[in-house]
């Protein structure tokens, strides 16, 4: 089992919790919505290596040395990243056929990056590269997090103070309380103040719009057919998903002086 020093990096997508009308169908498009716009940022890492996909989130790592040492190229890379995200996004949202909550919903999509650096043991399970250690426990928790805004980065403080002076003007103070973990020093950068990453605007086209129609259908079919559960897993749908299953609440009961029950 190896140990070494590493860059990690989760990329997580959200945005659907509040506002998706739950059923099979929203469901099945929303796994491919999310799986697309993962296929995006995955392609745009560059040097960061794909440890797991979690869901509606892609976690990376970079060892060190083998990358830059005071880290600066994380804000390039995070850029590359969103920038591939919403490009993709706005694709999607111009180029659409159908109408169910699932694709409508895809312009309030967000993308947030939790960031830390320190020590991982690399080790091999049924011929699988997994990443262990406190560190990994730490980026993790760091997704449950009190930052106020909804399209950042959050980073302990370790790998924000390695940062170039021209990000760190960007840098909020946050402590977070982490769970098992205690409380951590860590900054956030809010990615809209920075700078518009938004994409150029093309005109629809009615071929693109086929061509995603029925790349979607395609993709959609297995959990349609029930061989697939969609969203499984998916961390910021888990809300959206329980309040679907939850039976109605029933009316609270308050006695009356005569023995009975009334509703209240």
């Amino acid at each position: 089992m190896a140990i070494n020093q590493a860059v990690l990096l989760i990329a997580d997508i959200g945005g659907y919790t509040r506002f998706m009308t739950v059923h099979r169908i929203n469901l099945a498009h929303a796994q491919e919505v999310v799986a697309r716009l993962l296929e995006s940022i995955i392609d745009a890492a560059g040097d960061f290596k794909l440890a797991k996909l979690e869901g509606d989130a892609a976690f990376f790592y970079a060892p060190l040395p083998g990358w830059p040492a005071d880290v600066n190229h994380l804000g390039a890379r995070v850029a590359d990243i969103r920038r591939a995200f919403l490009a993709e996004k706005q694709d999607m949202a111009i180029n659409r056929l159908c109408s169910c909550d699932g694709c409508v919903k895809v312009p309030d999509l967000k993308l947030k990056f939790v960031a830390h650096v320190g020590e991982v043991a690399e080790q091999r399970v049924a011929g699988l590269r997994e990443l262990a250690g406190v560190s990994v426990i730490t980026v993790h928790r760091m997704l449950k997090n009190h930052v106020p805004v909804s399209e950042y980065i959050l980073m302990t403080e370790p790998l924000f103070s390695g940062l170039p002076e021209d990000l760190q003007k960007f840098g909020h103070n946050q402590r977070e309380e982490l769970e098992g973990i205690g409380e951590v020093e860590t900054r956030y950068i809010d990615l809209v103040e920075i700078g518009n990453a938004e994409p150029p605007v093309y005109p629809p086209s009615f071929w693109k719009k086929l061509r995603n129609w029925l790349r979607l259908t395609f993709r959609s079919m297995p959990y349609f057919l029930g061989l697939k559960k969609p969203c499984d897993g998916f961390r910021n749908m888990e809300a959206a998903l329980g309040e679907a299953t939850q039976p109605p609440a029933l009316p609270e009961k308050t006695s009356d002086p005569s023995g009975g029950a009334q509703p209240s």
